[in-house]
């Protein structure tokens, strides 16, 4: 096995590299910031990464205290992977290096990106301006995961369903795409098939308003 390289220096953005700059390393832990996953969920969300690398970064990220291993509760008795409290002070570098990134004029925007990947850039790009005066508890189901959207003093987002929410949202990541940074009607994609609203309709529209798309960065 290929010995980990190191930039052996000492400062502190270069032991961070070192404990989290290997490829994919990074997207773990993205698709670990909304709860915990089976090895075969991070396989679904990561499928350029090979089983063997995977489990490399899987093994290096424990190894380092970004992550752990725990065995769900029966009946699952699943084993998981899930950040640790250390591993998750790295959302908001994720969240930054997003936000930096969504700015590249370079950004392969017909490309597919996991449901995790579509909620991170969800909380990266709201903008609180817009959502003043909101409130609200939202169910989102994108494909077979869901996810419950509080907006009160700021947006949180976890893995699950609210228990009484205002309104629950039906659709793939890539709809939602196009609701949110494509212009596309929410009606037309009810009418296509391709979503369903639940509840308070004037809630989810709202929603849709609240995620703008950063202006491109400008070449020299």
């Amino acid at each position: 096995m290929a010995t980990k390289r190191s930039y052996d220096d000492g400062c502190a953005t270069a032991h961070a590299l070192d404990l989290v700059g290997e490829r994919w390393a990074l997207l773990v832990v993205r698709e670990l910031l909304f709860g915990p996953k089976r090895f075969t969920d991070l396989r679904t969300g990561l499928p350029g990464a090979s089983p063997n690398v995977l489990s490399q970064r899987l093994r290096e990220l424990e190894e380092s205290g970004v992550l752990r291993r725990r065995k769900l509760a029966p009946p699952s008795s699943a084993r998981v992977y899930e950040l640790t409290e250390w591993g998750r002070e790295l959302e908001p570098v994720v969240m930054a290096l997003g936000r930096w990134g969504a700015r590249s004029p370079a950004l392969p925007r017909k490309v597919s990106t996991s449901v995790d990947s579509m909620m991170c850039a969800v909380k990266t790009l709201y903008d609180p301006a817009r959502a003043t005066g909101f409130a609200a508890d939202l169910g989102l189901s994108l494909d077979d995961d869901r996810f419950h959207l509080r907006f009160a003093n700021g947006l949180m987002i976890r893995r699950g369903e609210p228990e009484r929410p205002d309104a629950v949202v039906a659709t793939t990541p890539g709809t939602l795409d196009q609701l949110l940074w494509s212009g596309r009607a929410l009606s037309d994609a009810e009418a296509a098939g391709e979503a369903t609203v639940t509840g308070d309709r004037d809630r989810v529209e709202r929603f849709l308003t609240m995620f703008p798309m950063p202006e491109p960065a400008l070449h020299p």
